[in-house]
């Protein structure tokens, strides 16, 4: 009998909770492969937590603000994770950066979602710097957390095209139901299939891919490998 923390996911948010919900519906129509054991946030006020209780899902608000340093204030994230033993932690939204100590403790089990195709573009603005550089493709990534800021192996990406009358709040309209796709066909695929990160790169059931997948070509929206799945 396979052991039921494998499919257990803790997502951690610091906002609305948009990401929170798009995983919530996968769960629910039954293709997601795993069960959302919590949601936690850093901030009390995050609207994703409301959203989560309303779905009777447990949550926990870990408050920066009310421990004295970074140092305590991950502990107590750590304590709260730990307590749900889950096989996978996904970044939804999460604004906090996280120490390298307490990425290393958690390597190879934490996810995050960005506005960008990386490696371009880390950190924030990501569609006001998709503007100002002139470029004609945006997009999301899933990549696995390390202690570089958005600089983890990318597993997935999905792309659209930016117009020449793109405003960042237009972009951003745009991309959000892109994503809304690409974290639970990910979570999907991480769920159901043998996903690693082996130094900068991903490999699939010991196969390494050659480029991160791509939402439609290579990867279901519900978490399907198809053709090659942009392996070697």
């Amino acid at each position: 009998m396979s052991d039921p923390t494998d499919r257990r996911i803790v997502v951690l948010l610091s906002g609305r909770g948009s990401n929170y919900q798009a995983l919530r519906r996968a769960e629910e129509a039954g293709w997601l492969g795993g069960e959302i054991a919590a949601v936690i946030s850093d901030r009390v006020q995050a609207a994703g937590l409301e959203l989560a209780r309303a779905d009777g899902i447990d949550t926990v608000c870990v408050a920066r603000n009310r421990y004295p340093d970074r140092e305590a204030f991950e502990h107590a994230l750590a304590v709260a994770i730990g307590g749900y033993r889950p096989r996978w932690i996904a970044l939804a939204g999460f604004m906090r950066v996280l120490s390298p100590g307490f990425v290393r403790d958690h390597a190879g089990r934490m996810v995050n979602i960005h506005p960008s195709l990386l490696p371009r573009h880390r950190g924030l603005d990501t569609h006001q710097r998709v503007l100002d550089a002139g470029e004609r493709e945006h997009g999301a990534s899933v990549h696995f957390v390390t202690p570089e800021l958005d600089g983890g192996p990318v597993i997935s990406q999905v792309r659209m095209t930016v117009a020449p009358d793109d405003s960042p709040s237009a972009l951003a309209e745009r991309l959000l139901p892109l994503e809304h796709r690409l974290l639970p066909a990910t979570m999907a695929l991480l769920l159901h299939t043998p996903v690693e990160a082996r130094d900068e790169t991903i490999s699939i059931q010991n196969q390494t891919l050659a480029r991160p997948l791509e939402l439609g070509p290579d990867l279901s929206d519900d978490g399907r490998l198809l053709g090659d799945g942009g392996r070697d």
